[in-house]
């Protein structure tokens, strides 16, 4: 039975995660790591998976320590985060903290103690910052121009982690994740952020609706969480150590696209409006990776198109 060390259990990847893990069918065994663990987290109920939870700040290296050691895990996947730009421009310091300090716990933790098991460790497609747009697509030799906290601390867990394949050989595999979308995410994130709003105003019989947004003309590349756990999978089993690999769709959307999308779901008219406090002060423009790297070395390539992940979300959403 193949042990998994998830951090980060209560988000919502965590839950996709397990969820798909469970489908394969094969037992497995999951340590859960998070900070706070919400009820409704702890009632997850997975046929196929035993699963155990454990609340404990993640930067307390001898907690983690002895929850680590304990479990003795095959894969270790690294899903905590600080996850928001917004907030890291508001939150710098715990952004920077959180991000690189817990991996740093993680990797040492396993050096020390020789857990031998595989590590994904999580980045972000904001690493590479702005970028001309003779640089579309993305991949992975691009050159990083980090913009924003958050993406500053991704930058610092991946040189962290070629350090530690390089100086004691542990076996971990990098990514850089584009922005994922699907149910279960955060209303702090833009996408469930216009699904609530346009929900909101269509349960008070409103056929047009204003929407509060920040910048909806930059470009994104969308991926949808199923996807994105997917690529997870096939890197655990058929990932190169010491590699990174995009997660992406290979495509770029506005988020004006977007909300032209979801006004089309829900059968309503949208007026946007832009909030000043929800414009970042430096964003990237445009955002579109390849996926040639990851497929080429796992065959992993992604299934969903965009309206079909945002029709998941409408039809699925509980806010």
């Amino acid at each position: 039975m193949k042990k998994y060390l998830v951090t980060g259990i209560g988000g919502f990847v965590a839950y996709h995660f397990l969820e798909r893990l469970n489908e394969f069918g094969e037992k497995a065994e999951v340590l859960g790591l998070d900070l706070k663990i919400s009820q409704e987290a702890k009632e997850y109920s997975f046929e196929n998976i035993k699963l155990n939870f454990i609340e404990l700040n993640l930067l307390e290296y001898r907690a983690l320590e002895i929850a680590m050691v304990s479990f003795n895990p095959n894969f270790i996947v690294h899903l905590a985060s600080f996850s928001s730009v917004g907030k890291s421009w508001e939150m710098p310091l715990e952004s920077f903290l959180n991000n690189t300090n817990i991996f740093l716990n993680i990797a040492e933790i396993v050096r020390h103690n020789k857990i031998n098991c595989r590590i994904l460790s999580v980045g972000s497609s904001e690493e590479y910052g702005n970028v001309k747009e003779s640089s579309i697509p993305l991949k992975e030799d691009t050159i990083l121009h980090p913009a924003n906290p958050y993406a500053v601390a991704r930058v610092s867990q991946e040189m962290l982690s070629k350090c530690y394949v390089d100086a004691y050989k542990l076996d971990i595999i990098l990514t850089r994740s584009f922005n994922h979308i699907g149910t279960r995410q955060r209303t702090d994130f833009a996408i469930p952020s216009f699904t609530k709003q346009i929900s909101e105003g269509v349960k008070q019989g409103f056929r047009e609706i204003k929407l509060i947004t920040g910048d909806i003309t930059v470009i994104r590349d969308f991926i949808d969480v199923r996807d994105v756990v997917n690529a997870y999978f096939a890197l655990l089993k058929d990932g190169k150590s010491g590699e990174l690999y995009n997660v992406c769709s290979g495509k770029g959307n506005s988020l004006k696209d977007v909300v032209d999308l979801l006004a089309k779901i829900f059968g309503v008219q949208v007026i946007t409006e832009t909030d000043p406090k929800r414009v970042r002060p430096l964003d990237n423009r445009i955002i579109i990776g390849s996926f040639e790297k990851i497929k080429a070395h796992t065959g992993w390539e992604p299934k969903f198109k965009l309206e079909e992940s945002l029709k998941a979300v409408v039809e699925n959403h509980h806010f």
